[in-house]
């Protein structure tokens, strides 16, 4: 017979260059303002190409 399932409610740490991407790209993909249809983040609205600036930072910062 097995004890009571004990499960771990610690929430791992997201990388910043990672979140950085993931509100990016639900951002693109919520985004009527022209993130949607656009082939480059550079193109998209401004809030896009914000997001898009904030995760360039983060992925150079954590260049080794």
């Amino acid at each position: 017979m097995r004890g009571p399932k004990v499960e771990s409610r610690v929430r791992t740490a997201e990388l910043p260059m990672l979140r950085a991407y993931r509100l990016w790209f639900e951002h693109t993909r919520k985004c009527t303002d022209g993130c949607k249809g656009s082939s480059r983040a550079q193109d998209g609205c401004e809030t896009g190409q914000e997001l898009w600036g904030v995760y360039r930072l983060a992925r150079i910062e954590g260049t080794p």
